[in-house]
């Protein structure tokens, strides 16, 4: 029997995709309000791989990740996957009855083993985290080639260079910030 013993620290994120790139400035300040500041964001990156939030987004999305110097418990993520829920709603424009959302947000986290992301959709290869939301490893790091690789059921842009890029580098953040995190007794 192993022991019991409480996860490591993550490296909470945030994916934003939206054909507003100001938007992503604007949800930053939220979330960097009730996050903390952000250590590492990358730049405007192209979404290009699929259509599929063009009929609710519109033409030419991109998206934008950021990342925050405080980490966190990983049984957070449920919680900040409805914090980011509430906020797309209220960026959403409504017509009617219906509501369109303008900016799609997408938390996850990193550790130096996977990428982790949080979603409203079970599948076959993703498990319940509670809260009505379910977590999927998405990106596993290799220790043959030093970075991060997709699975089958990875997302075709997070198999990019450009994607793995923005997370190699978010992994070397937190294995520089958990060594520090560690002589702390609360996270």
């Amino acid at each position: 029997m192993g022991n019991i013993r409480r996860p490591l620290p993550v490296k909470l994120f945030i994916g934003m995709l939206s054909v507003e790139p100001s938007l992503f400035d604007a949800c930053a300040d939220i979330f960097g309000k009730k996050y903390g500041p952000l250590d590492f964001q990358s730049g405007i990156l192209p979404w290009d791989r699929t259509d599929y939030y063009q009929d609710e987004l519109g033409h030419g999305i991109v998206r934008k990740f950021i990342f925050f110097e405080r980490l966190i418990d990983p049984a957070e993520l449920p919680e900040v996957k409805l914090f980011t829920n509430g906020i797309e709603t209220e960026f959403s424009t409504h017509a009617g009855d219906a509501n369109r959302r303008r900016i799609n947000l997408d938390p996850g986290y990193v550790t130096e083993a996977k990428v982790v992301l949080a979603t409203t959709k079970d599948f076959a290869h993703r498990i319940y985290i509670g809260s009505n939301i379910y977590a999927e490893v998405t990106l596993r790091y290799g220790l043959k080639d030093r970075s991060f690789a997709a699975f089958d059921h990875t997302y075709p842009d997070y198999r990019t260079a450009a994607y793995l890029t923005v997370f190699n580098e978010a992994r070397s953040l937190l294995r520089t910030a958990l060594p520090k995190m560690m002589n702390r007794v609360v996270y």
